[in-house]
């Protein structure tokens, strides 16, 4: 049929280079893109996945991050608690010599300097290690719990919990309140009759030290203390706090509700009684300056140096945890990277044929569209 209004052939030559155009174009995309998804149209169900993907990646190496500044921190208060053991153990030397009758009145006073100067020292380093501007070893964190959460995770509570304590001697940053009230009745010729009463709104975490005589107990409260009303909580605590402190030697212990009685067994046998809300506060009253006050403080300190170490342990075994979440992550990340590269990412190979197929089909297509044009004049032949 010979026609010149309708070139029918010119038509599918430049339908077949639109196509093309179409591919080379998409093609010369992902080659300058590096992508081989660029938009919804390239491949929606793709475009979803990868879209997951990025956050789930980004969330997993900002999670690497934060588990590295979570060991950090707990290596901040570890190391501070080397230098706390290292005070005890020379607190524990000083009344182990102290202990002895080859020293005078004013060998043991002068023992008493260091050893008073040394559990300063350690109030000073529990109120003021810090880490990023916040101080880890004082317990004022997270309204006073200590309780640290550190997201180790993409998602939502994938977290690694910590509550690090106050590590003085006469910490006042905890809920619980602790007062000691002294008597002694000794000029009447009764017993020493000495009481500590707990007040105040205890929370799990709240910690109580109490040292009477030649014993020293610190109670950390925990979920089975917690009753229905505040007042059962604190009958709790004291009866948890007597029944760590008995034994005592020299001294008859009981309690009535939120008040520890401790009663002497005898005539001038007087002992002496503390109570505070810092981890180390047994020792808050310890001294050497006599020979039994230096054996009892051997008997406060073993506790003193128990707890720091199982502090301590608490945080290594943290930081292990945190390493190993860490690593995991790391690994996580990669392999989340690559499934999103299979995903997403340009096959340059495939590509790169892609684009010189269209280029030489682009071409041929013009050389054709060329003939095409140049079907019409045929016509003229019959014309003449």
């Amino acid at each position: 049929m010979s026609v010149i209004n309708t070139n029918v052939s010119a038509l599918v030559t430049q339908n077949a280079i639109a196509k093309n155009d179409r591919a080379m174009t998409n093609a010369m995309e992902q080659l300058s893109t590096g992508k081989r998804i660029n938009s919804a149209s390239d491949d929606a169900a793709g475009l979803a996945i990868s879209s997951r993907m990025t956050a789930q990646i980004d969330g997993l190496n900002q999670a690497v991050r934060n588990g590295n500044d979570a060991v950090s921190l707990i290596q901040t208060a570890d190391g501070s608690l080397i230098q706390v053991t290292d005070m005890l153990q020379r607190m524990r030397t000083l009344a182990v010599q102290a202990a002895s009758d080859t020293n005078t009145p004013d060998d043991r006073t002068a023992l008493n300097q260091e050893f008073t100067l040394l559990r300063t020292e350690i109030n000073r380093i529990g109120n003021n290690t810090q880490w990023n501007g916040e101080n880890v070893l004082d317990q004022s964190f997270a309204s006073n719990t200590g309780a640290y959460s550190f997201q180790v995770g993409a998602n939502n509570a994938q977290t690694i919990d910590l509550q690090i304590g106050a590590y003085t001697t006469t910490g006042a940053s905890t809920a619980t309140t602790a007062t000691t009230v002294f008597t002694t009745s000794a000029a009447s010729g009764a017993e020493q009759v000495s009481t500590v009463t707990i007040g105040g709104t205890p929370a799990v975490g709240d910690t109580i030290a109490v040292t009477v005589g030649d014993k020293s107990y610190v109670h950390t409260v925990d979920a089975d203390d917690i009753g229905d009303t505040d007042a059962d909580t604190i009958d709790l605590i004291a009866i948890a706090i007597k029944d760590g402190l008995v034994p005592i030697a020299g001294v008859t212990t009981s309690v009535a509700s939120d008040v520890i009685t401790f009663t002497a067994d005898a005539l001038n046998t007087p002992f002496e009684i503390s109570a505070s809300k810092g981890l180390l506060g047994g020792i808050n009253s310890s001294s050497v300056l006599t020979a039994a006050k230096a054996n009892q403080s051997i008997v406060a300190l073993d506790t003193a140096i128990n707890t720091v170490n199982a502090g301590r342990a608490e945080m290594g075994a943290t930081i292990n945890v945190l390493v190993y979440a860490v690593e995991n992550l790391s690994n996580v990340s990669l392999n989340a990277s690559a499934s999103k590269s299979r995903v997403e990412d340009t096959d340059f190979a495939t590509a790169t044929t892609e684009l010189a197929k269209t280029q030489i089909i682009g071409q041929a297509a013009t050389a054709m569209l060329a003939q095409a044009n140049q079907i019409p004049q045929t016509v003229l032949s019959l014309l003449k």
